[in-house]
């Protein structure tokens, strides 16, 4: 995971949806304190800065200092580079010490985590009883028939350069292993459907598919994926004129879920 961004940090968070505040507010709900949350894979701060809002501290932390470097800087968010994996007394160490954290949330990362370690480190930090894991995803954007129809084509031609963990977001996270309890007032942990929305140009778009890690594993294979044909059938999709500025929606899938005591 940690190189898959660093190359394309700036187009990351140019192009990247917000989530929508009913999605923090619904996770922040089901948390009986609100003290510290612990946002891991933050990337350019998406879901930190949201957090801070209904948290009194965020612990913020990435293994990209490039992205990191692209975060809005809150009083009440403390953003930290990590290695790619860290030992219980690492992890208590500079992220929280045991029981101490009221929520736990990867904001469309999880799938590049090893999950049994994360899992533990995890378990060892959320409070109990009460802490929550929050883990969301978003599938790929909608805009319109015409647009979407090239779109498809296009994301079934970069199939091959994604990473073999992008299939749990195209599972909309449904087969994710989730050792967790549903939290109080859902029979179940989800996913729990959301949606973010973003307005974008036809050059907006077009950096927001050059941000995928896909494009950059093309490019370093030394294959185009927005090559002149595609490039000119999105434009012809977008309505011939590349400023008309678009609704683009990204739906996004929410599991949630209380730690075992």
């Amino acid at each position: 995971m940690a190189n898959l961004f660093c190359k394309q940090a700036q187009n990351y968070v140019e192009t990247r949806p917000s989530y929508p505040e009913d999605l923090f507010r619904f996770i922040a709900s089901k948390t009986p304190q609100h003290d510290l949350a612990w946002d891991v894979g933050t990337g350019s701060g998406q879901a930190a800065v949201s957090l801070a809002s209904l948290y009194n501290r965020v612990v913020a932390t990435d293994t990209s200092q490039e992205q990191l470097s692209f975060a809005p800087r809150l009083p009440n968010i403390d953003y930290r580079q990590t290695p790619p994996t860290l030992s219980p007394t690492d992890l208590h160490q500079h992220v929280a010490p045991p029981s101490t954290v009221d929520l736990v949330c990867v904001a469309q990362a999880l799938h590049w985590l090893d999950l049994p370690t994360f899992y533990d480190g995890v378990n060892s930090v959320l409070a109990k009883p009460g802490g929550v894991l929050a883990v969301w995803c978003y599938t790929e954007p909608r805009v319109d028939p015409a647009v979407d129809t090239v779109f498809w084509r296009l994301y079934t031609e970069s199939g091959r350069f994604w990473a073999a963990a992008r299939q749990m977001v195209d599972d909309e996270y449904r087969s994710l292993l989730f050792p967790y309890d549903p939290v109080d007032g859902e029979e179940s942990t989800g996913p729990f459907e959301f949606a973010a929305e973003r307005a974008m140009d036809m050059g907006t778009y077009l950096t927001y598919i050059r941000s995928w890690s896909a494009y950059q594993t093309a490019k370093e294979r030394g294959v185009e994926l927005l090559t002149d044909g595609m490039v000119s059938d999105l434009e012809k999709a977008w309505g011939g004129d590349g400023k008309a500025v678009k609704v683009v929606r990204f739906p996004i899938f929410l599991r949630i879920g209380k730690v075992r005591t």
